[in-house]
């Protein structure tokens, strides 16, 4: 697999797309977000070798450079000398490293395009990251907002309002039932008494009241 083939292949829409078809698309935003990461380390790896290449060249180049300028100071310093040998001499050296500087320097600009190139990809890619790291949370919280309103839904489709209505007119008429019975039960004990229990009461009282006048005119009758 390609280290941008990630970046390539998947942008966010479709990203967004993978998740409403998921069963739980958390779990699959944790997995691309994995997969991501291990991506974005890959690329930086390849982005450092081909900068490490780049700057090989650059060194290559400048050391070439600063050669063909130290040679042809050579040149006009053997010439002034009038030392014609050690004058051509440094000719031919500058010109050997005249052709390995324009050598090292189009291999310098085609490796430093390629790694301007793989730095913006490697800077698209951490953006995508981040942003996907960013919105991980309102996915998080749009999912369980979603989950429990499908709790509450399923909930909802079991309850039968008229099942529910019946059982709680069946108990109101329970309790007035047992509120009778008690008031019934009240009346029972407060209920007054029969002719028959006032005479016998009366009776229970008289007998009373004559064992009292016997007893009070006992003492009468020692004075």
């Amino acid at each position: 697999m390609s280290i941008f083939k990630r970046l390539r292949d998947l942008t966010m829409s479709n990203i967004h797309a993978m998740i409403d078809k998921a069963e739980d698309p958390i779990k699959l935003t944790d997995q691309y977000i994995r997969d991501m990461q291990e991506d974005l380390e890959d690329a930086e790896k390849a982005v450092a070798a081909q900068i490490a290449i780049e700057k090989k060249f650059k060194a290559l180049f400048e050391e070439q450079e600063a050669l063909v300028a130290k040679r042809t100071q050579q040149a006009h310093t053997a010439a002034q000398a009038q030392n014609v040998e050690l004058a051509r001499r440094a000719l031919e050296e500058k010109k050997t490293a005249e052709g390995k500087m324009a050598e090292y320097k189009t291999a310098y600009e085609q490796n430093k395009a390629s790694a301007d190139n793989l730095r913006g990809k490697l800077d698209e890619m951490r953006k995508q990251l981040a942003d996907m790291k960013n919105k991980r949370e309102t996915l998080v919280a749009r999912y369980n907002a979603a989950k429990a309103q499908t709790e509450i839904n399923k909930a909802m489709g079991g309850f039968n309002a008229d099942s529910a209505s019946s059982g709680m007119k069946r108990m109101e008429e329970k309790m007035l039932q047992m509120e009778a019975h008690a008031e019934a039960s009240n009346d029972m004990l407060n209920k007054p008494s029969s002719l028959d229990d006032e005479f016998d009461k009366l009776g229970k009282d008289q007998q009373v009241e004559d064992e009292l006048a016997a007893l009070l005119k006992q003492y009468e009758e020692k004075k």
